[in-house]
């Protein structure tokens, strides 16, 4: 089982939408998939759940069908995680629904990260509760891949979420915001894994499984809908803040292989979709793609496809230590 987080600290780039896609992909692909939602904008579960089925998840009080029902017990200090809930979205799918909730779990996470210094097993718990969440979910589903979506910031919820993860996807527009997104993102990320690299061997508790914390990046999804002025700085850019390698020669987009693609906004398919609550390459004619969407129907089902396994194969193959 592998867990792959998708990660932007500039929002508004697809990452949401990103994560979504593949983990249908995974699925048409006869792959099992745990979907884990640690945005506590709870944006994912928005896509996967319509509203009447949201308001269930959510009612006034306790929410234990949520993450937050899972982090219950921990946030007030009465005992460890609880059993995760996955609502099921199709047979292979099982969806760890987010909830608003999981702001409050912020400041308990930025408490523990130095208590894990002194060897306080609390903090241990605290700070894995992400990870043995999502392991416990994948073996209850026998998932092969555990898709997380965080929110776009640098926050303890996202620390603790990214060093849950085997790798990362980071996803970009060809803008220079996101340029500029990188060389906060990259330093980021190297500090938290060498962190956790050495907090890690301070857990008193060996029993307690504790994350990897290899946060290796499998590279960028670069989306097309802005000015194509910024898009060639970015393998570059990526090299130098993400990888620590120099950006002396780096390609073009096109031939860079850290691109793992670069994809259309598909802008008339996005609505249908969500209208339809579907991914847009399952929208049919009596969604409304009819005429020249069908064809880009078409298009980004190939998207996707070549998209998902590259990151399969990408997985698959040794991982070089960054």
């Amino acid at each position: 089982m592998k867990i792959i987080a998708f990660f932007n600290n500039k929002g508004g780039v697809g990452t949401t939408t990103l994560a979504y896609h593949m983990g249908w992909m995974l699925s048409d692909l006869n792959c099992r998939v745990v979907m884990a939602d640690l945005d506590p904008q709870a944006n994912l579960s928005s896509m996967f759940l319509d509203e009447d089925r949201l308001d269930e998840l959510w009612p006034t009080g306790k929410h234990p069908c949520t993450i937050q029902g899972v982090l219950e017990p921990i946030i007030r200090g009465i005992g460890d995680i609880g059993q995760p809930h996955l609502e099921e979205i199709s047979d292979e799918i099982g969806l760890i629904v987010g909830d608003l909730g999981l702001s409050t779990f912020e400041d308990r996470l930025s408490e523990s990260w130095p208590k894990c210094h002194n060897r306080d097993e609390a903090a241990f718990r605290v700070m894995t509760a992400f990870y043995r969440a999502m392991l416990r979910a994948a073996n209850d589903w026998k998932a092969e891949y555990v898709l997380v979506d965080v929110g776009p910031n640098l926050g303890a919820i996202n620390r603790s979420a990214l060093i849950a993860a085997d790798h990362v996807i980071v996803t970009l527009a060809s803008d220079l915001f996101s340029l500029q997104g990188l060389r906060t993102l990259g330093p980021q990320l190297r500090d938290w894994r060498a962190a956790w690299q050495e907090l890690r061997l301070k857990n008193p508790d060996h029993d307690l499984p504790l994350p990897a914390g290899k946060i290796a990046p499998l590279g960028y999804v670069l989306r097309q809908d802005r000015p194509m002025r910024w898009m060639n700085r970015i393998p570059g850019e990526y090299r130098e803040s993400v990888l620590s390698e120099s950006p002396d020669g780096a390609p073009t987009v096109e031939q860079d292989p850290h691109c793992l693609a670069s994809l259309k906004h598909y802008r008339s398919l996005m609505p249908m979709a969500m209208e339809a609550r579907k991914p847009m390459f399952h929208l049919r004619p009596a969604d409304g793609a009819i005429g020249a969407h069908v064809a880009a129907v078409l298009d980004c089902g190939r998207d996707f496809q070549r998209l998902t396994e590259r990151i399969m194969s990408d997985i698959a193959a040794p991982q070089p230590l960054r």
